[in-house]
């Protein structure tokens, strides 16, 4: 899920911005669905926690939340089944880069692709080895990956992205490792997202900036459901920041969407309802340009 590597530029909020933003977090308390007991996803502070890190010392929260049946619906209902159609068929070795517990892997290899995992977590490999669907998992760092040159024909990267400590240089790996003509598709949390969150005002739920666009900066996140809490942190970059790292890494998006949930998805959850205003997600399919 996350690894380590160089930092990406940060910035410090002055105290004018810390009290806007515990504000719009109180208001977002506020606006919760009853029942819950706390928001179901809050970004708190900035924070210079490294992501790796953070990923390992959660593993077992996550692992809950990721292998509870139907707990996890925004992975199984929205963003595999959109990040599914945006592959090309099998062919050759496929890399699940931050793959977590297994379950994108799992599902490849259902699928018929030669799929192995990849993470920085050590009980994240551990579970995922472990899992009675074993599928293979490989332990190290996203910026330097323990994978041969033009060794592999696709690599895809479910909500990975924004967890990395060194995006930059992850990304130069994924094209190292990308034969010409490869694909590496991934879904991450949309940039208009992680930049900002709802709050209520007299007119209503309202969306707003919490960090400055254009600026990374790094978050604290608590997802919250079902009595399952997961702290997690991660890292807000523009989308300048993903295209100019695609870009000098020799790859050619050739396709960008930003999903939405289904009517009948928004009419069940207000909380779902609420990202059909808002892009949740952005989903990329690239293209491995020949090396010159």
């Amino acid at each position: 899920m996350s690894e380590t590597g160089n930092s990406p530029k940060e910035t410090d909020p002055d105290d004018g911005r810390r009290k806007v933003l515990r504000g719009l977090v109180r208001n977002l308390r506020r606006s919760q669905d009853p029942g819950e007991p706390v928001p179901p996803a809050t970004r708190q502070s900035h924070s210079h926690a490294s992501l790796r890190r953070s990923w390992d010392e959660n593993a077992a929260s996550w692992i809950s939340w990721a292998r509870h049946p139907g707990h996890d619906h925004f992975f199984w209902r929205f963003n595999l089944p959109n990040l599914l159609a945006l592959l090309p068929q099998p062919e050759g070795l496929t890399i699940d880069l931050g793959c977590g517990e297994g379950r994108l892997t799992r599902t490849l290899r259902e699928r018929g692709y030669r799929a192995v995992g990849f993470d920085s977590s050590p009980a994240l490999v551990r579970a995922a080895h472990l899992h009675d669907e074993r599928a293979p998992a490989f332990l190290g760092d996203a910026a330097h990956l323990p994978f041969a040159d033009e060794s592999a024909a696709l690599v895809v990267a479910c909500m990975v992205l924004q967890d990395l400590d060194d995006l930059d240089g992850s990304i130069r790996e994924v094209s190292r490792v990308l034969a010409p003509g490869g694909r590496f598709c991934f879904a991450i949390l949309h940039p208009l997202n992680t930049a900002g969150l709802f709050r209520e005002t007299e007119r209503g739920e309202e969306f707003a900036l919490w960090a400055p666009y254009f600026e990374s900066t790094r978050y604290e996140l608590t997802l919250a459901r079902n009595g399952k809490v997961l702290p997690l942190v991660g890292c807000h970059h523009p989308l300048d920041h993903y295209t100019c790292a695609l870009e000098a890494s020799g790859f050619l998006i050739e396709s960008m969407r930003e999903p939405r949930p289904d009517d009948a998805w928004a009419d069940q959850r207000r909380l779902v309802a609420r990202w059909r205003r808002v892009p949740n997600a952005l989903h990329v399919r690239c293209f491995r340009a020949p090396r010159p």
